[in-house]
């Protein structure tokens, strides 16, 4: 589905597998799991699996990505990249960094938040436009909320180093009547950045897909942007 969602030159590669392919890890990748539950190293070593296809992509030789602060991905010098993870679904995506000065993805499953997550990860003017329980057939709206913002703040903090918070942006969906979010399961959105950073944008723009049970999000950053 990532294909669908990134401009032809960020390559890309995701999977539905659960299993990463035997072997798959660096051993400096797999120490960094060692005691993680089998679940989190099973999703771990497959995301990276799609990294590599990503570098092969671009022409790269596969290399280990390590973790920086806060798990922000460490890609080859010279690149850059984002990955995402959810139950059945992971992808990863990857560029130059003479072409993309930044890229955020996220997938999550199609379907309602948890209990009590709109509330923290929405602003009053969202909840405004999109309310929690506007959901059509075919979108959990506030899921597809969630996945904009976890796409910005991957975008944001490799390029600032700074955490922002969910009430640090706002984020519309356009071409989406208020209140009213109709049958669409593909669009784009705004995203409205409510801190300021020294030579960042104050807004970012992004697409979404709803396909095969599952929300995906992009956000590509140019070097002019």
């Amino acid at each position: 589905m990532i294909e669908k969602l990134v401009p032809q030159d960020v390559a890309c590669a995701d999977t539905y597998e659960v299993d990463a392919p035997a072997g798959s890890l660096y051993p400096e990748e797999a120490e960094l799991v060692a005691k993680s539950v089998d679940r989190r190293r099973q999703e771990f070593a497959a995301v990276r699996a799609c990294a590599r296809r990503a570098m092969a992509g671009l022409g790269l030789p596969p290399a280990p990505v390590l973790r920086g602060h806060r798990g922000m991905p460490l890609w080859p010098e010279g690149t850059v990249g984002s990955m995402t993870h959810c139950d059945g679904y992971r992808a990863a995506v990857l560029a130059r960094a003479s072409e993309v000065r930044g890229i955020g993805i996220d997938a999550e499953p199609n379907e309602p938040l948890p209990p009590g997550v709109w509330d923290v990860i929405s602003l009053p003017s969202e909840r405004k436009r999109t309310p929690e329980g506007a959901n059509s057939t075919a979108v959990h709206w506030g899921r597809l909320l969630f996945s904009a913002k976890e796409s910005v703040f991957k975008t944001w903090f490799p390029l600032t180093r700074i955490e922002l918070d969910f009430s640090e942006a706002d984020i519309s969906f356009d071409g989406v009547p208020d209140g009213n979010p109709g049958t669409a399961t593909e669009g784009t959105f705004t995203a409205e950045l409510l801190r300021t950073a020294p030579g960042m944008p104050g807004s970012y723009r992004g697409r979404w897909l709803v396909d095969g049970g599952f929300v995906v999000t992009a956000i590509v950053l140019r070097p002019e942007d």
